[in-house]
């Protein structure tokens, strides 16, 4: 999908576009008309992980009506690139404001995410004047593919973990020319920014956060064991706990990508057990999901989902994904000791709403913190709107 010639300086940046090879959509179609899919689970909630009628529905949208070449013009309509970092191809987004003093901010996505979830706020963010806000609002905005990911290289030895990629966004933004610079994150993209403020480099203002990593470490081990909900807490701290208690009785997805990434071969060979795999990040998430299949579209459509699946299919990198979680060695949802001011946002239907309490003990310079009342973990793709104001809010006192 890249047919560009190596240039002699790797770190050159070398325009980039899509153009999925047609026989290669065939064979997916093929595959998911081809799937053999299990029976029918033994209860009737979300307990036993995707239904099989969310399976068959994805699955016949997927295979007769979903349309790739539109998200692939999506992506082609802004300007693509690649170039080295530290020995591997990243892949990014790069759209200049057309405003001037506009403030540099380079946004990171997780698992199971791409460039696709951000492509909605290319526009509001670039040019705000047309999506209700000032022109002193404006971004110049940068989306990295992580590495493993979508378009970026797949690393072929160990050691890229997301400190690594902390200090390879660093060097990407500088690399771009700017010297001051935010930086926003939500699931690994929220681990990865909140290590570019533990590690401060020269030129990083501030971060915004849309997974706070705030949890303090005896709570999260508390949590993590079942245990009853800590005397003591206010409202919305009991309604974190009681949120994080619950993700983690389903959180064994990360645990098997954590050990076993290899082991996940299946990954590259069907569609559908991709497919599956990457709806089953949550329960809430999965519920969203099932809906928008049954016909409810909130916050994310058939297409959302499809795209963001079949970019993972199309570049096979199911299984190059999941070894992040091998290479991670800290905690998801502890403080990492941001030593930069930070803004957060705190969504109802993530896997913990955040209280500000917390936020307040895990960064010493808070320069913003919203408690949001609709959206769920995937913020800039369910709820770009909502994103992108908080976004605008958080970094106005920055702006010279």
């Amino acid at each position: 999908m890249n047919a560009n010639v190596q240039p002699a300086d790797k770190t050159a940046l070398r325009p980039f576009r899509v153009n999925v090879p047609e026989a290669d959509l065939t064979d997916l179609r093929r595959r998911i008309s081809a799937a053999r899919l299990p029976e029918k689970e033994t209860v009737s909630d979300f307990s036993q992980g995707v239904p099989l009628v969310t399976v068959q529905k994805l699955a016949k949208y997927w295979a007769m009506e979903y349309d790739w070449r539109k998200v692939e013009a999506r992506m082609n309509a802004v300007p693509n690139f690649i170039t080295e970092i530290d020995g591997l191809d990243i892949h990014f987004i790069h759209v200049r404001s057309k405003h001037e003093n506009a403030l540099p901010l380079i946004v990171s996505h997780g698992w199971p995410g791409s460039v696709i979830e951000q492509l909605k706020l290319i526009e509001p963010l670039t040019n705000p004047t047309a999506h209700g806000g000032a022109a002193t609002d404006a971004f110049h905005l940068v989306i990295p593919s992580m590495p493993g990911y979508g378009y970026s290289a797949k690393p072929t030895a160990t050691g890229w973990g997301p400190e690594r990629i902390a200090r390879a966004w660093d060097v990407l933004m500088k690399r771009l020319g700017y010297t001051q610079y935010v930086a926003q994150g939500g699931d690994w993209g929220a681990i990865v920014v909140e290590l570019m403020g533990a590690q401060a480099p020269q030129g990083l203002l501030a971060i915004h956060t849309s997974m706070p990593n705030v949890v303090p470490p005896a709570i999260d081990a508390a949590a993590f064991a079942g245990k009853p909900v800590p005397t003591g807490f206010s409202a919305e701290e009991e309604q974190a706990y009681e949120q994080l208690a619950a993700f983690y009785k389903d959180v064994y997805y990360a645990f098997f990508m954590g050990t076993r990434p290899q082991t996940l071969t299946a990954l590259s060979d069907s569609p559908i057990g991709l497919a599956t795999f990457m709806i089953d990040h949550d329960r809430l998430s999965l519920e969203l999901i099932a809906r928008a299949f049954n016909g409810v579209a909130e916050g994310l459509t058939r297409d959302d989902v499809l795209d963001n699946i079949t970019l993972f299919w199309l570049t096979n990198t199911g299984v190059s994904a999941a070894r992040l979680y091998w290479e991670n060695k800290i905690p998801f949802f502890a403080p990492k000791s941001v030593r930069v001011p930070v803004a957060a946002s705190a969504f109802p239907t993530d896997l913990f709403q955040a209280p500000r309490s917390w936020a307040e003990q895990a960064y010493p310079h808070l320069l913003h913190f919203s408690r949001q009342d609709k959206g769920g973990h995937f913020a800039a793709w369910e709820q770009p709107a909502r994103l992108t104001e908080d976004l605008r809010v958080s970094f106005r006192s920055l702006r010279t």
